[in-house]
Formats: structure tokens, sequence, C-alpha cells
């Protein structure tokens, strides 16, 4: 889960804040939250980022599984584009959008 500070930095990136246990009950607003932010716009801001994440599974997933740029280099040198296309193919295919 996106932490509260998070959330909160995402609404107001220079908020001076600190949060006790990542609990919503537990702010401490070091600069008087200025724009009043509720702890609605929170959950909602947090909601927000975690479905971001979430949805950018596969993008981390295909990171991990991609040849490094030097062995894709490589592989372009020795089998063409389309050979390359098609070891690159296999991965997105693996973990598709």
């Amino acid at each position: 889960m996106t932490d509260i500070i998070h959330a909160i930095k995402s609404l107001k990136s220079d908020a001076q804040v600190t949060v006790d246990n990542d609990d919503i009950n537990k702010i401490t607003w070091h600069d008087g939250n200025p724009t009043n932010i509720t702890n609605k716009q929170i959950t909602d801001k947090q909601t927000e980022l975690q479905t971001n994440y979430n949805n950018k599974k596969y993008q981390r997933d295909r990171k991990a599984e991609y040849p490094s740029i030097v062995d894709q280099l490589d592989d372009i040198y020795h089998n063409g584009i389309d050979g390359w296309k098609t070891t690159i193919k296999a991965t997105k295919d693996k973990f598709p959008k």
C-alpha cells in the first residue's frame, strides 16, 4: 500500500509533515497544513497512487526479464532487428499490458 507521506507529498510536495506508524489519525503538520488537506483527500490519493502502481506491474516484470542493453545490441548485431524484435516480443507476450 502506498504510504500516507507519499500521498501527502503528491498532494503538496513541500508539505512539512510526519506520520506516526502510517496512521491517518496520527499526522503532525509542522507547517500548519496551509492548504487544508483532508484525510479523505489523502486516502483518495493513496488509492490513486496504489492503483497506478498496480497497473504498471507488467512494466516492472518486463524490466527484470529483458536482456541487458549490451546483450540486446549483441542480439541486433548477430540476428538483426527482426531477431531482436523476436527476443523482446517473448518478454512482452509473457507480461502483457
